[in-house]
Parts: C-alpha cells; structure tokens; sequence
C-alpha cells in the first residue's frame, strides 16, 4: 500500500470508529462517508447534504464475500456483473441487513457497489464494515467529480477530508446502477 494511502487510512479509521464523517475520493466522485453501521453518523450525512431521509444512499464494501453480510441473498446473476464490469456498478439487492434503517429503503433493499480503489479498498477492509457513499454536495447541487468542485460549505461541515488525490484532475462519472429483481429480471435505474 502506497505509503500516503496508509496514512490516510489511519487518519479516516480514527474518525469513522468516533462516529465522524469524512471526505473523501472514491473510484467514481468524491463522496461524504461514514460507518455504514453507525445510525448518529448516518444521520449526521443526511444533515450536511440537507437531503430527505427517504433518500437512500449507496454502501461501498471491499470484497464480494462481505454481500452476503448486508444482503439476505445474493441473486446468482450479481456475481458475473460484478466481476466482469469494465466500470464502477452499483446494484441494488433485496432483503438488506444488519444496517440501520436510515440506509434501507421503504422496499426493503440497500444498494451496494464492490470498490476497486486504492484508498476505499484499504479503508473498508480495516474498518470491516461498509462505509456509506453519498455524493459530496447539498441534495439537488451538481455532483463534484474531482475535490476543487466540493463546496466550502460540504468541506467545512465534516470531521475528516482526506488529502489523497485532492490534486487529482481526472473526472470520473457516478457509477451505474441497477436493480436485480425477482425472476432475474434487472433494471436500469442510472446507465
């Protein structure tokens, strides 16, 4: 692990296990994040962004094994899309679990994408839960792809920004999302 990755994972560990919210990159936008477990860091998140609770947000986990944590079952068609997408995929699954209500949404289902980010990976694996990842902006403001178009307010309202790739210039779009429904049949919510 790059040695400014590990620092950075050390700092973000220590506020996320106090509750704290950080700022951070992820391997779509740069995004507000807390322990996805933690129901007071999940309402703080919902605050800065000023968004209505009955807007769910994404979970990003490190590995495929940890689905089976979140989510009562993992449809069979989940595993070839997440491991052969050339792009960040966000899936929304059935049956959530073992999350505060906050992050489940009124059908009972939780969205999920597998990260392969540097930081994201390393964060959630010593972390060993999923981290929350919400785009960083007040609901209804353009999403910021790269750190300089997070707004001061959103910058100033977190416990933690992370300084990896804060010069980064390269954009990179939100993620695809989809819904796996009963019967095998998918959805596309967001292409």
């Amino acid at each position: 692990m790059n040695e400014q990755v590990k620092a950075e994972v050390k700092k973000s560990l220590a506020v996320l296990k106090n509750g704290g919210v950080i700022l951070y990159p992820t391997d779509t936008v740069w995004g507000l994040g807390c322990d996805a477990t933690n129901p007071e860091a999940v309402r703080k998140i919902y605050e800065i962004k000023k968004r209505a609770d009955s807007k769910t947000m994404i979970l990003l986990v490190d590995l495929e094994a940890r689905l089976s944590t979140y989510v009562k079952e993992i449809p069979e068609q989940a595993w070839p899309l997440i491991e052969f997408t050339d792009k960040p995929l966000t899936i929304v699954y059935d049956g959530a679990r073992n999350l505060p209500p906050e992050l489940i949404a009124e059908d009972g289902s939780i969205a999920i994408r597998v990260t392969n980010d540097e930081f994201c990976k390393n964060l959630i694996g010593v972390l060993r839960k999923p981290l929350v990842s919400t785009s960083a902006n007040i609901s209804g403001s353009p999403t910021p792809a790269i750190y300089q178009e997070v707004s001061e307010e959103i910058r100033s309202s977190v416990d933690y920004v992370v300084n990896w790739r804060k010069d980064d210039r390269q954009r990179h779009a939100p993620s695809s999302i989809i819904k796996l429904q009963k019967g095998g049949l998918i959805q596309i919510i967001r292409p």
